[in-house]
């Protein structure tokens, strides 16, 4: 769990928290989270890095459909749940505008969905990235570099 500091700390970052429902929000998405496979000191620390995921996004309407897709792409319940507690911005963005258009980029630059997956599990924040303003870019450079598209998505991975 979290000690009296970590709290206040989370509620200082985040004050609407105290005005959601324990158990109407804050309980259910608790158990859920340890029901992806997260132990206490995970849900912690997703709570204390994100704790807009507590209150803000609602469990069906975005956090399992999120996690839905994330397995979709053939990440497993540990996957998901590494991803979620070393990356919990994630969960808050829109799947239509920048995941999928981020997934469908990496396959075009040759990764197959075991890479993709293996890809947000060991670097879930690339996918808070920019796909225009920053990842193309970089790919481009990499490119003039000299690297082909196979080392490209090495690098990146």
């Amino acid at each position: 769990g979290m000690d009296d500091s970590q709290v206040a700390k989370t509620i200082v970052k985040f004050p609407q928290l105290v005005g959601y429902s324990l158990e109407e929000s804050l309980k259910p998405k608790v158990q859920w989270l340890k029901e992806l496979g997260m132990d206490d000191s995970q849900v912690a620390k997703t709570i204390m890095k994100f704790p807009n995921l507590m209150g803000s996004y609602g469990l069906e309407k975005n956090l399992k459909p999120m996690v839905q897709w994330l397995k979709e792409l053939g990440m497993d319940d540990s996957q998901v749940a590494k991803t979620i507690t070393n990356f919990p911005q994630l969960m808050g963005c829109s799947l239509d505008e920048n995941l999928k258009p981020m997934v469908q980029w990496l396959k075009e630059l040759g990764m197959d969905d075991s890479q993709v997956a293996k890809t947000i599990t060991k670097f879930p924040n690339l996918m808070g990235c920019s796909l225009e303003e920053n990842l193309k870019p970089m790919v481009q450079w990499l490119k003039e570099l000299g690297m082909d598209d196979s080392q490209v998505a090495k690098t990146i991975t």
